[in-house]
């Protein structure tokens, strides 16, 4: 139970059980998938993955891991524009996370839309 959130479960329409780390971030994606069955956005993905840089071996012979991004959601607005959700309380709001957000807009030039 990380940042003592309610670890939440719902049950997609062919049945398949998604397991979610709170109940914010479920109830972010209940209100996703009306938008999405209205037709308001497209491509609902969940916990999409971004490289922010790739792995690699130093000097020394060492494998550095890759630095990696993981968005609770992505989907296209009806223009086609890619959004990148973060669901984020205070307590998840970290020195790690910000780094990555950072990242993101000057790697990917993505701008992450906090919820």
């Amino acid at each position: 139970m990380k940042y003592r959130n309610n670890p939440t479960e719902r049950v997609t329409s062919s049945g398949a059980v998604i397991r979610f780390d709170s109940q914010k971030e479920a109830r972010r994606y209940d209100h996703l998938i009306l938008r999405q069955q209205a037709g308001e956005i497209r491509d609902l993905r969940l916990q999409v993955d971004f490289t922010l840089q790739e792995a690699y071996t130093d000097q020394e012979g060492r494998r550095i891991r890759a630095i990696r991004y993981r968005a609770d959601f992505t989907y296209r607005e009806r223009d086609g524009r890619l959004v990148v959700e973060d669901v984020k309380s205070r307590p998840t709001r970290t020195r790690e996370y910000l780094i990555k957000r950072k990242l993101m807009k000057e790697q990917r030039g993505i701008d992450i839309t906090e919820v």
